[in-house]
């Protein structure tokens, strides 16, 4: 039963993830991409707070541990958030959610500076080959490119800050609750946003009146993307493994193919669908050999 559970959070929060760039294209045909992003995590900062104190689950920051949020809410979802949303509004729905979704291919390149782990052939072969998927779906047959290279630059931007970000977050969360986490987190994010915000949107904000559409959309993304599905993951995580959890960010590409063709009436094509097949693939093999290596290392640790 509990295992029915642990896949189903799963699922769920893919599902959301998956959809929540539906819900972006949906607000950007009202707000830009800044405003998007502000009232977004304005949604979750105050949904957070809600579930943090009606659960109890209140923690103090030491202060020793300032900087280190500090710095990590400027990666991510200042930085992050900065690439996803300029990258989306410049480019198609499903594009955008499967080069989101080389984030873990990059990840071991990371640790491999930060930590000294080592990087195996498995995670160099999972690059490659996800990398030839991203030419198939950008390229056309005259190999020239077909999405925006300024919207390629922006969605690149939240990869590597993605990537940065996950060397922060492995020292919080040895610390801190996920919740109290992304709580503060979104809350510095909001305060590094605010100020781009007033400067650059706040004068068309007050003039635009949003419609019921619109509105649901930000509430959707604050409530389901921002904040239900990270809890839902993060209670993944934590029965599964993070090795295990990640095949699952795999299913946001597809979710995110299908109901753009559903609510927004995007093309895709074959050549895009081998493309995402390639680049899931990649992403796959990639993953499939952590979890290989890992229990081999288990069975290796067990013989002693």
């Amino acid at each position: 039963m509990k295992s029915g559970r642990v896949h189903a959070a799963a699922l769920i929060s893919m599902f959301f993830w998956g959809i929540s760039y539906i819900w972006s294209k949906i607000v950007f045909e009202t707000y830009s991409p800044l405003t998007t992003i502000f009232l977004r995590l304005t949604v979750s900062f105050g949904f957070l707070i809600l579930v943090l104190y009606l659960g109890r689950q209140q923690e103090k920051i030491r202060r020793e541990d300032y900087l280190l949020f500090v710095v990590s809410a400027a990666l991510n979802p200042f930085l992050y958030f900065i690439g996803e949303n300029f990258g989306l509004s410049m480019s198609s729905a499903s594009l955008s959610a499967i080069i989101i979704a080389t984030i873990p291919l990059f990840a071991p390149i990371a640790a491999w500076y930060a930590f000294k782990e080592k990087l195996k052939r498995v995670n160099l072969l999972g690059l490659v080959l996800s990398f030839a998927g991203l030419l198939v779906i950008i390229l056309n047959k005259d190999f020239e490119l077909t999405a925006n290279p300024l919207g390629l630059m922006f969605l690149f931007l939240a990869v590597v800050s993605a990537v940065f970000y996950s060397i922060l977050l492995k020292k919080l969360t040895d610390r801190y609750k996920p919740l109290t986490i992304i709580t503060w987190q979104n809350m510095l994010g909001l305060l590094y946003f605010l100020p781009f915000f007033l400067i650059m949107d706040g004068k068309h904000f007050i003039s635009v009146v949003p419609n019921f559409r619109t509105l649901g959309a930000i509430v959707l993304l604050g409530v389901f993307a921002s904040s239900v599905s990270f809890i839902l993951f993060t209670y993944t995580i934590k029965n599964l493994g993070i090795i295990k959890s990640n095949l699952y960010t795999n299913l946001i590409p597809i979710f995110t193919a299908v109901f753009s063709v559903i609510i927004l009436g995007e093309d895709i094509t074959f050549q895009k669908i081998i493309g995402i097949f390639i680049v899931i693939s990649g992403v796959v093999l990639s993953e499939s050999g952590k979890v290989i290596y890992a229990r081999r290392q288990r069975n290796r640790n067990k013989s002693f």
